[in-house]
């Protein structure tokens, strides 16, 4: 009877995971500080993460002790030198970023070339190849933009769901950074599906005045992106139409290398 009772009964839920909620907040400070951009106050932290100021004034002097924090002549707070270790020691662990840079053993390309991974709203930068051609923009390791204007995002999130794609830009209006790209969720959509149609995105200006980039996914086993490769090129030197679709071969055909080599594949178009 035991054994019978013992077998009929439902499976236990899965319990949650146990949180430290000293560092839950110190994380999701920095994380505010990231998505801002900006210094921000003490007070204006403690507003913002609807916490008394004693707590963020606590926290504050914590992440600083240890370098993720820098404080301004002003007081404001700002992220520290202290996260560039966590982010060399992601890179290194990463194996497509080790593919990626295999494939530019040989010497840097005439073009800058780019690897990213999202993050958010955010695409973050684990590969760059700065090329022998300046751009008046250079791209390191850890650096951000909004995935919603680079080349490398639009070109991972054109091959995420729709709903995916609205759930992640809920809440907070898109800001172009140059006066260019999508203002509304509607309108990356649109973006998107013509993205996915072609196999590649494209970075008009986006980001910078005189930059025109060109991005492409990188997919696992199970067909979903995981990195976006791309080439950026200032729009002085992108020439004909022969010259454009040399640079966007190059990157569809970097793109499917770093997929061959991870294991993975292309998914099938609906």
């Amino acid at each position: 009877m035991h054994a019978q009772r013992a077998a009929s009964a439902p499976p236990r839920a899965a319990a949650s995971p146990v949180l430290v909620p000293a560092l839950s907040r110190a994380l999701t400070l920095l994380d505010r500080l990231v998505q801002r951009r900006e210094p921000m106050s003490l007070a204006r932290l403690a507003s913002e993460l609807e916490l008394p100021k004693s707590s963020v004034h606590g926290l504050c002097n914590t992440l600083l002790r240890y370098g993720y924090l820098q404080r301004q002549d002003d007081g404001a707070f700002r992220i520290g030198p202290g996260v560039m270790p966590l982010a060399d020691a992601f890179v290194s662990g990463t194996g497509i970023t080790q593919e990626f840079n295999a494939l530019w053993a040989e010497g840097a390309p005439d073009e800058t070339v780019i690897l990213s991974v999202l993050n958010g709203r955010d695409v973050v930068y684990i590969g760059a190849r700065n090329g022998h051609r300046p751009l008046g923009l250079a791209f390191n390791v850890g650096m951000r933009l909004p995935a919603y204007l680079a080349a490398t995002g639009k070109a991972m999130l054109a091959f995420h769901a729709s709903a995916a794609v609205r759930e992640r830009f809920a809440g907070a209006p898109l800001a172009p950074m140059n006066g260019r790209g999508p203002r509304s969720v509607g309108a990356l959509l649109t973006e998107l599906a013509r993205t996915r149609e072609r196999g590649h995105s494209i970075d008009d200006e986006g980001v910078r005045a005189g930059v025109y980039c060109i991005g492409a996914p990188v997919f696992d086993a199970s067909g979903t992106p995981v990195a976006g490769l791309g080439v950026c090129i200032h729009k002085t030197a992108l020439g004909n139409a022969a010259t454009a679709a040399a640079h966007r071969d190059t990157v569809l055909r970097a793109a499917r290398t770093l997929t061959q080599r991870l294991g993975g594949r292309v998914p099938a178009q609906d």
